[in-house]
């Protein structure tokens, strides 16, 4: 006995808008910038080709040359993507603000579609927040660490407080306590924002659990990208409880009850 099932009630697939991310060979997170995205929107990935140098600022270089990125974009280009995303954080900062916008540049000429990179993003979404001093988790070396200090510095951002884990490799391995940890360590002085940097290491839960507890936004490497990315097609990145993604108009209203009970004090007072 045969049986046949009509489906031409579907209708479907649903249209996907698409977004394409160019990240280092080593790059393991792709669930995690996954989850940051809608169900109308699918990521196309495709990586740098594997180089064998730790995670340095040679590393950060040589993944990172235009002739790389473009090559990387030209391949995603068949699929159509809306924009383009180079995921590495100390790959686009390591050219400081003028090497970023180079390699922005580069991919937008390769794919013609409109290009951003993490760090490209991370200053973007320090401005929708309004923060100009930051305190700084890295996986880095010192090194990577301190060019991170130096490209922030460039745009006007003062770190207040930093830690780091001297990481060469293996870097997706460390679990959010150690992420955690550091964010406590950085935490020092007065800062408007908390950035954790590097695109291989894991946030995305850690990241509502420490804005509680610091009482300040906190912002991760694949969240800046993935909410820079789906802003440049006019698509909200999705996230629980995290303050970038709030956007400029819920921040100002979570706001009013602590300004209008500020008022009513100094009325008192008066």
């Amino acid at each position: 006995m045969s049986v046949s099932l009509d489906v031409s009630w579907l209708g479907g697939p649903a249209r996907q808008r698409g977004i394409g991310v160019v990240a280092p060979f080593d790059f393991a997170l792709d669930r995690e910038l996954w989850r940051w995205v809608p169900d109308s929107v699918s990521l196309r990935l495709t990586r740098t080709p594997y180089v064998p140098v730790e995670v340095s600022l040679d590393l950060a270089r040589i993944v990172s040359e235009h002739e790389t990125l473009g090559d990387a974009v030209r391949a995603l280009s068949a699929s159509e993507p809306e924009v383009v995303a180079y995921a590495c954080t100390s790959g686009s900062f390591v050219g400081g603000m003028v090497g970023e916008r180079a390699m922005c540049a580069a991919m937008a000429l390769a794919g013609e579609v409109a290009a951003l990179t993490t760090s490209g993003a991370l200053l973007e979404a320090l401005a929708e927040l309004g923060a100009r001093r930051i305190a700084l988790v890295t996986p880095y070396t010192e090194s990577v660490t301190r060019a991170l200090e130096e490209y922030v510095g460039e745009a006007g951002v003062a770190v207040t407080g930093c830690a780091f884990l001297g990481l060469t490799r293996h870097i997706w391995k460390v679990p959010y306590r150690s992420v955690v940890d550091m964010a406590r360590q950085a935490v020092v002085g007065a800062a408007d924002a908390l950035f954790i940097s590097c695109t291989n290491l894991p946030t995305y839960d850690a990241i509502p659990q420490l804005e509680a507890e610091l009482r300040m936004p906190v912002i991760s490497a694949n969240q800046v990208t993935m909410w820079a990315a789906l802003r440049r097609i006019g698509v909200h990145a999705v996230g629980p409880y995290q303050a970038l993604l709030m956007g400029a108009t819920d921040r100002q209203e979570e706001d009013r009850p602590a300004e209008q009970a500020s008022e009513r004090e100094q009325e008192g007072l008066t």
